[in-house]
Formats: C-alpha cells, structure tokens, sequence
C-alpha cells in the first residue's frame, strides 16, 4: 500500500530511499513515481513524496556496471 513520507530539513532522495526502503539502490525508483518533485535535490522539511510499494518481481541481480569480472 503507498505511503507518504513528510520531509525534514536536508533530506536527499537517497536518504528517503535508505529510510524507506532500507536500501538506497531504490532512489531511481522513488523518483521515478515522484516526477513533481523532480527539481528538489535537497528538501525542505514538510515536502510530502510518495512511497510506493516496491515492485514484487525486484530481481537482486546488479547492474552490469557494478559486478566484477
């Protein structure tokens, strides 16, 4: 079920993302589901932004960047 999370001062996407979902590998997806808010890289406090559910199929396979040859 979605969810908001009410900003304090100085949160990025990433720290939502940490506090939100326990990871911050899930910014892209957080801001992916907040396009409006899109131009705040640095919060205020008070900023609402959706918290959806995470995808059931999220696959914990790394991005080819990140794995070792």
């Amino acid at each position: 079920m979605p969810t908001i999370y009410k900003t304090t001062q100085g949160d990025t996407w990433d720290m939502i993302a940490k506090k939100v979902y326990g990871n911050e590998r899930y910014m892209d997806y957080l801001m992916a589901n907040n396009f409006p808010l899109l131009d705040h890289f640095i919060f205020s406090a008070g900023i609402e932004v959706n918290i959806p559910d995470l995808p059931e199929n999220e696959s914990d396979d790394l991005p080819a960047w990140r794995k070792s040859l």
